[in-house]
C-alpha cells in the first residue's frame, strides 16, 4: 500500500501534555490521523497520513441511518529503550475483518493494516507517552459513506485511524470498581452482532450505563438477553471471576465480544500455573459465591482498562463485596505480568509485542 504522509511544520504542532494520565480518557488527540476511501469496483485508494480534521459527510450517508460502522482499539507503549511498542496488532487486524464481514463491509488486508499503523505512529511518535500507566490509544474506524436511503450495504466507505494519549480508563486507576448488574435491558443476543465491534452494541449499552452511573456504580454487568440469568460482559470489558483457585470467564457464544485482552489473560494465566476455564456463569452462582467467600476475586479485562479489579456488585438493591473490596493476588499478578509484557519491561514468551519499526 502506498501511503502519502503530509508534512507538518513545527509551528503547526500542538503541545503534548506532560502527563496524559491527568486528563480525561480519550479527550485529547494528536496532530495527525490516517484516512483512505473505498468504492465498489475500485477498492481502497487515497491512503494518507494527514492533519487531524473533520470529515464532510452527506446527510444521507448510510452510517447515519443504518449504523454500518465498525472500530478497533489498541495501544502503543514507549518501551524501556525508547522504541514504540504495539501489543498483538495483528489480532486487531483480524478482528476488524471479522467485524467487517458481519456487517457487510470491505476487508483490509492484515499487512496493509499494519503498514498504516507503522506510518501513522512513526509520524506521531512524539505523542507516545513514557509516564508509567500511560499509552497512546489507537482507534481504527470504518464508516459507510454512500449517500443513499434504503437498507442495503454501502458502496462507499472511509477507513480512518485517530490517536489519543491516555492514562487510566477508570478514574479509580488500578483500584476496585463497582458494577451494577443489569437484569432488565440486554446488550446483545446470540446470532446478533454482539461478537462484532460495531457501534450499535455500544449504543445499546448507554441506557444501562447511565442507569448504573446514576446509582453510583462505575459500570454495568450484562446478563444474557434470553433469561437474564448468565453473566456475559461488562459495559466496556470482558469479565473474569476467581472461584476458589480457578479463573473463570463466560464462553464466546456469539453475543460476547472476543476480547484480545481476554484471550491474552487466558493464555497468560495458564502459563503462570493458574487453572483457567471458559464456562457459563450464572448470576446466582456469582452472588452466592460473594456471600460465602467462594468467589475470591473478580475483574474486567479490555484494551482501555487492561485489567480493572471489581470490588462490589450491586444486584436487586443489595451490594455484595468481593474480597473486602480489595485487589486480589491473582488479579494483581495478572495485571503486573501483562502490563510488564506490553511495555517491554518483562520477557515476551508469546511473541505478542511488536516494535513499530518492524511492522
Amino acid at each position: 500500500m502506498e501511503i502519502r504522509v503530509e508534512p507538518l511544520q513545527p509551528a503547526e504542532r500542538k503541545p503534548v501534555a506532560a502527563d496524559p494520565g491527568n486528563q480525561p480518557f480519550g479527550k485529547a488527540f494528536t496532530d495527525r490521523m490516517f484516512s483512505m476511501t473505498y468504492r465498489d469496483g475500485e477498492g481502497w485508494s487515497s491512503a494518507s497520513v494527514h492533519r487531524y480534521k473533520p470529515f464532510e459527510m452527506d446527510p444521507a450517508a448510510r452510517v447515519l441511518h443504518y449504523s454500518q460502522e465498525i472500530f478497533e482499539g489498541l495501544k502503543a507503549y514507549k518501551g524501556p529503550d525508547g522504541e514504540t511498542l504495539l501489543f498483538r496488532p495483528e489480532a486487531n487486524a483480524q478482528r476488524l475483518n471479522r467485524s467487517a464481514a458481519r456487517v457487510c463491509m470491505p476487508q483490509i488486508p492484515e499487512e496493509d493494516f499494519l503498514a498504516i499503523l507503522k506510518e501513522l505512529l512513526t509520524a506521531e511518535e512524539r505523542w507516545v507517552p513514557s509516564t508509567p500507566g500511560t499509552s497512546l490509544y489507537i482507534r481504527p474506524t470504518m464508516i459507510a459513506t454512500e449517500p443513499a436511503l434504503g437498507v442495503h450495504p454501502s458502496s462507499e466507505y472511509i477507513f480512518y485511524v485517530i490517536l489519543s494519549p491516555v492514562g487510566a480508563y477508570f478514574k479509580e486507576g488500578f483500584k476496585p470498581v463497582s458494577l451494577f448488574v443489569e437484569d432488565t435491558y440486554a446488550r446483545a443476543v446470540v446470532g446478533g452482532v454482539g461478537e462484532a465491534k460495531t457501534g450499535g452494541n455500544y449504543a445499546a449499552s448507554l441506557l444501562g450505563g447511565q442507569k448504573a452511573e446514576k446509582l453510583g456504580y462505575s459500570q454495568m454487568l450484562w446478563l444474557d438477553a434470553k433469561e437474564h440469568k448468565y453473566v456475559e460482559e461488562v459495559g466496556a470489558m470482558n469479565i473474569f471471576f476467581v472461584f476458589g483457585d480457578t479463573l473463570v470467564t463466560p464462553p464466546l457464544t456469539g453475543s460476547i465480544l472476543p476480547g484480545i485482552t481476554r484471550d491474552s489473560i487466558l493464555t497468560l494465566a495458564k502459563s503462570l500455573g493458574y487453572k483457567a476455564e471458559e464456562r457459563q456463569v450464572s448470576i446466582d452462582e456469582v452472588i452466592e459465591g460473594a456471600k460465602t467467600g467462594v468467589l475470591k476475586e473478580a475483574f474486567g479485562a479490555g484494551t482501555a482498562a487492561v485489567i480493572a479489579p471489581v470490588g462490589v456488585l450491586g444486584y436487586k438493591g443489595t451490594d455484595y463485596s468481593i474480597n473486602d473490596n480489595q485487589v486480589g493476588p491473582i488479579t494483581e499478578k495478572l495485571y503486573t505480568s501483562l502490563t510488564s509484557i506490553q511495555t517491554g519491561l518483562a520477557p515476551d514468551p508469546f511473541g505478542w509485542v511488536k516494535r513499530v519499526q518492524d511492522l
